[in-house]
């Protein structure tokens, strides 16, 4: 049940990104909202899907320090 719910998270988050104008800007707040939120896998996620969709925005950078310091906390 609990691997549904974070699914159904993803496509709510991927769904209200979509509909941004800035989407690598508020992909990245979702990651983070979702890290303070102690939800680390949902917000690797997101940061891996927003390095994969935009990899030369600023924020991807962003996101790829952030894997780094999520994995190396592991």
């Amino acid at each position: 049940m609990r691997q549904w719910i974070d699914v159904g998270a993803v496509v709510f988050c991927v769904a209200l990104v979509a509909c941004s104008v800035d989407k690598p800007k508020e992909l990245l707040e979702t990651a983070e909202l979702e890290e303070r939120q102690h939800n680390v896998v949902h917000a690797k996620q997101l940061y891996e899907d927003l390095v994969r969709l935009y990899p030369s925005s600023p924020q991807a950078e962003t996101a790829r320090t952030r894997l780094v310091s999520l994995n190396q906390s592991q």
